[in-house]
This record gives structure tokens, C-alpha cells and sequence, in this order.
């Protein structure tokens, strides 16, 4: 199956959050605010806007030499579906999601916010019975210290997630 495309998304949440961006503002939103936790190169960016403004998500207009846009009614639908989708075990796009998020009150935080909360909790579980599984006694984790490291390091970082989850519901 193939990969969904998370691109538009980005570029109609990064649009839609700041009203109007030209191209050379969205390649600067990645170098410096959204590039802390998603990537996407010039050569991405202005083909897929020139593709959501013929899905009719942007318009656009020009002005002082540079070309901004706007996201349309029907891109704020998209986005909104978007961002309603479930979470799958992705954490950039949770990062994403959140980002977008304007203000406090938005419904849809504390639903991102639960829905993660239970991915990471899956995940600890999962991690936790891993580690009686492969190390059960001293003898096994000093053959394998390494790997005994590696994941008690992921059990101790999806426990300060949910700490972190717990403490934004």
C-alpha cells in the first residue's frame, strides 16, 4: 500500500496558521519552526503547491514580485479531516498535529493528546514484556549489554512521554 503523501498537510497547516505565505516563507518555516520535526526540500515544495491550487486547497495572488497563498474553504476542510484522522504509531505526525493546533480550546487537542497517550502506552507495554522476555536474569543482559541498553533507554523515553501526556490532559 502506498505511503500517504503528508506534505500538503504540512503546507496547508503552516498556510492556514500564519494566513498568507509566499514560497520563499514556507522554505523558511522548515529551516527554522517546522524543521525541528519534519523536513522538505525546495524541489517538494513548489510542485505540490502548484498541485493543491489545482485541487482548488490554495489560491493565489502576487504581490511585490513573490507569489503568496491562501488556503480555500475546501483546504480548510482538508486540513480539518486531516487533523481528525486517528493517530497511528508516528510520532511526527502527532508532532505535526499538535503544531497545527491555534488555540487551547480546540477540541480536537485533547482527542490528539488521549489518542497518543494510548499509543505510547501500547507501546511501553510492548517494551516492558520485551525486556522480561529477553533479559531475564543478570547473565542474559551482561551477553547482550548493549542491546539490554538500547531498550531500557526506549522503555524509560515512551515512560517520560506518557509522563508529559498525562501532565497536558
Amino acid at each position: 500500500m502506498p505511503k500517504k503523501r503528508i506534505l500538503p498537510y504540512v503546507l496547508l497547516g503552516l498556510i492556514n496558521n500564519k494566513g498568507s505565505l509566499s514560497g520563499y516563507q514556507i522554505s523558511q518555516e522548515f529551516k527554522h519552526e517546522v524543521g525541528d520535526f519534519w523536513h522538505a526540500s525546495h524541489s517538494q515544495i513548489y510542485p505540490e503547491l502548484a498541485r493543491m491550487k489545482e485541487d482548488g486547497w490554495l489560491i493565489d495572488h502576487d504581490e511585490d514580485k513573490s507569489t503568496f497563498y491562501n488556503v480555500t474553504e475546501m483546504g480548510h476542510q482538508v486540513l480539518r479531516d486531516w487533523m481528525q484522522e486517528p493517530l497511528t504509531d508516528n510520532e511526527e505526525i502527532f508532532s505535526l498535529k499538535l503544531y497545527f493546533i491555534k488555540e487551547q480550546s480546540d477540541p480536537l487537542l485533547g482527542d490528539l493528546l488521549k489518542q497518543e497517550l494510548k499509543i505510547k502506552q501500547t507501546k511501553l507495554e510492548y517494551l516492558q514484556g520485551r525486556l522480561k522476555e529477553v533479559f531475564s536474569d543478570k547473565k542474559k543482559i551482561q551477553e547482550n549489554f548493549g542491546h539490554y541498553l538500547i531498550l531500557t533507554r526506549a522503555i524509560e523515553r515512551e515512560s517520560n512521554h506518557i509522563q508529559w501526556l498525562e501532565d497536558k490532559l
